[in-house]
């Protein structure tokens, strides 16, 4: 008896100090992630030229909705940890809040590919839904378009009568709310639809460029310029796609590895969810060579007033 009180302590003490590293983990790097998105809106919003271009007003939404996606992420993964249980009904906004951001992050990749198409193709008559004072017309399109699929899967799932979503508390986790068969195959048609969308959407832009950009005498530097950014939305869509790799590399890591079900889950989570919504922003913002000049004089100022002469 002595034996096994022992053994049930040791392992509660494993179990505490494996929840601690992981939060002393999580937490400092999505401080770092939020000061850098922090750093970039503040030149956005203290540089008002940035506003007039449709370009950089996308990266600015993209820069809020990561934001989003990452916080709730985040939150969601300390209310788990931490096993805090509160009724569904406050658990749905979380997810659908996760969810929807996630879906969004691959239509602004998306949008952001055709600006750069539409800005190269037509370059002195732009439609009117890609002006700059028009933007927020497709914006509000994809946010539309990001929240109806999740509220949709919500709304078609079975409900356990045994569970009154008022009162009774669970786990804030997607298999304990969207559990049923339906909204499983649902989920899967919608994120293969959005991303073989986005897809096409994105090799179509870059051929387009490509092509342009063989026939074009004059400007070809803009035009070459295009041509990588539409790549790199590429490489940020294979960066969002990681998210899908995590049950094939759980059912991988399991076998050859004695780590615990929940280790496993942290380890993918940390790898292919946390660490790529932090790069796909942040490769983008230092490749423009006008952010990174922004970037150095904002942290020269702060420099400055650190240490004054």
């Amino acid at each position: 008896m002595h034996n096994l009180t022992e053994l049930t302590g040791n392992a509660a003490s494993h179990t505490s100090l494996s929840v601690i590293i992981k939060v002393c983990v999580v937490i400092p790097f999505f401080c770092i992630f939020l000061c850098c998105i922090v750093v970039m809106l503040r030149i956005f919003a203290t540089n008002r030229h940035f506003l007039d271009s449709c370009r950089y007003i996308l990266f600015a939404y993209m820069l809020i909705n990561d934001t989003l996606q990452l916080l709730s992420s985040v939150i969601l993964f300390l209310l788990v940890m931490c096993l805090v249980t509160f009724p569904t009904v406050y658990c749905v906004p979380l997810l659908l809040l996760s969810t929807s951001t996630f879906m969004n992050t691959t239509l602004i990749l998306a949008t952001m590919s055709l600006e750069r198409y539409v800005a190269i193709i037509y370059p002195l008559q732009r439609p009117a839904a890609w002006r700059s004072d028009r933007i927020w017309i497709i914006i509000l399109s994809i946010w539309f378009l990001s929240f109806i699929f999740p509220m949709i899967e919500y709304s078609i799932g079975e409900r356990d009568p045994a569970v009154d979503i008022l009162s009774t508390p669970v786990l804030c986790k997607p298999i304990y709310i969207n559990s049923s068969p339906i909204q499983a195959f649902f989920r899967a048609a919608v994120n293969n639809l959005f991303f073989a969308v986005v897809s096409v959407v994105i090799l179509f832009t870059y051929i387009q460029i490509l092509l342009k950009t063989r026939k074009m005498r004059q400007d070809k530097v803009s035009a070459s310029k295009a041509k990588h950014t539409v790549l790199l939305h590429g490489f940020q869509l294979l960066l969002c796609m990681l998210a899908f790799t995590l049950p094939i590399t759980e059912s991988i890591m399991a076998p050859h590895i004695s780590w615990p079900p929940e280790d496993i889950a942290f380890f993918n989570y940390f790898c292919f969810i946390l660490i790529p919504r932090f790069l796909s922003p942040l490769i983008y913002g230092f490749r423009d060579q006008t952010l990174r000049d922004c970037f150095g004089k904002t942290f020269l100022c702060c420099s400055n007033k650190a240490n004054p002469v």
